[in-house]
């Protein structure tokens, strides 16, 4: 009996060591891929930029990268979207490198700040962070940023508040009330740089990262939304999309609806993509977008889905971006306020046609009562000329026949001024 317990006890302390060296193998990490992932700051830093540095940072801590590039080429853009690749940055598992290729301004400087080494190529610069609008809440908030981030990674901290906050006192790098921009061989000196380098390899042989080059690149969605995102676009889709409703309001004939649905559909996606809106900003423009057709094709002259849509759109716009956005689009509802008010303005009564026909006005003569009669084609009809109908010359044309003069013909249809005839000739 004892050696059955033994026995027991021994074969469980074997399956227990078999199982926990298979667990153990099951949650080691991966070995390391041997790769490099490059990611291009290049153009305005924006949320498609932001996305890919996030996606970049996930596939390097996945795949235990030899490290992570960032090839730095940018004159700054969204405050908001530089924080979100801060802190991604701060997320990543491998080691950081931020090589400057040509210049890290504004966004752009903190975005290189963030990397655990800069590399800067000759020629290159960076700095000139100083926030738009400048405000003391948005200075001092930048500047926090920029100290916290620079004292992570060992860098001087006065240098970097400099970079924000002309009243930054750094008289051996820039004259008082000015930012600080430095130049590679500068920030070199200032200890803002690691090295200069004239190439990214040899910026990557000069910070010990060896491996293969792996780019990370936009996808189509990324590319739309940093293209459909920028304010001029922004602005541009949001006016034909009210546009073409007010001018859907004017018509009724689907065409300018469908247009101004799809550019708020495109509008609203790209920024929910891009991370400016949320459900409940699609939401309200959805039912603002339903709402308005409604008492467009439904429910005509009612007026309360109208103007309960309208509210819903114009709310949408608003949380979403502040009434300061909004105005990109005025010329829309400008246009709207000009159908409304010009024509019922003294002035322009005198130099645009009247909506409404004054009591001197003569429509054009009814022919419909030639309709069926024959008669004969007084001129060539080619196709058009002269058929006398009931002892009375008429301008007449055929259907695209050419018929003699002399031809008999009769009347075939009539369209306010203009009769049709056709051949009695079998």
């Amino acid at each position: 009996m004892m050696r059955r317990v033994v026995r027991l006890v021994c074969g469980l302390a074997v399956l227990g060591g078999l199982a926990g060296a298979f667990a153990g193998a099951l949650a080691a990490p991966p070995s390391p891929s041997g790769e490099v992932i490059v990611v291009p700051i290049e153009g305005t830093v924006d949320e498609g930029m932001a996305h890919v540095v996030q996606r970049a940072v996930a596939l390097a801590n996945a795949d235990r990268a030899a490290g992570l590039v960032l090839d730095v080429n940018t004159p700054g853009g969204l405050v908001a979207s530089a924080f979100e690749i801060r802190d991604a940055l701060f997320d990543a598992q491998v080691p950081t490198l931020a090589y400057v290729s040509r210049r890290a301004f504004s966004a752009g400087a903190l975005i290189a700040l963030a990397a655990r080494k800069i590399v800067m190529a000759p020629g290159s610069s960076i700095g000139a962070a100083e926030p738009i609008p400048k405000t003391i809440k948005t200075v001092s908030a930048l500047r926090a940023e920029f100290e916290s981030t620079a004292t992570r990674n060992g860098r001087p901290r006065v240098l970097a508040a400099a970079m924000v906050d002309a009243n930054v006192d750094a008289p051996a790098w820039k004259r008082p009330g000015a930012i600080l921009s430095l130049t590679a061989d500068d920030a070199k000196r200032a200890h803002v740089a690691d090295a200069i380098a004239p190439t990214l390899a040899a910026a990557l042989a000069d910070a010990n990262i060896k491996g293969q080059l792996v780019y990370v690149g936009y996808t189509w969605a990324e590319n739309l939304a940093r293209i459909a995102t920028t304010p001029e676009i922004s602005g541009l889709l949001l006016s034909l999309g009210v546009l073409g409703l007010l001018i859907e309001m004017q018509t009724l004939h689907g065409i300018a609806g469908t247009l101004g649905i799809l550019a708020l559909a495109l509008f609203f996606g790209t920024h929910v993509y891009a991370g400016f809106s949320n459900a409940l900003v699609v939401g309200l423009a959805v039912v603002g977008v339903i709402a308005i057709l409604l008492e467009l094709h439904v429910v005509p002259g009612h007026g309360f889905a109208g103007i309960l849509g309208t509210i819903a759109l114009v709310a949408a716009v608003v949380l979403s971006f502040g009434i300061a956005f909004f105005a990109q689009a005025l010329p829309a509802v400008a246009f709207w306020g000009a159908t409304r008010i010009f024509p019922e303005s003294a002035f322009f009564k005198r130099i645009t046609l009247s909506a409404v026909q004054g009591p001197d006005y003569v429509a054009s003569r009814s022919f419909g009562a030639f309709l069926g009669r024959s008669g004969v084609a007084t001129s060539f009809l080619r196709p058009a000329g002269v058929a006398t109908i009931d002892g009375k010359r008429l301008d007449v044309l055929t259907e695209g026949d050419f018929l003699p003069a002399g031809s008999p013909v009769r009347v075939t249809r009539v369209e306010g001024a203009r009769i049709f005839v056709e051949s009695l000739k079998e």
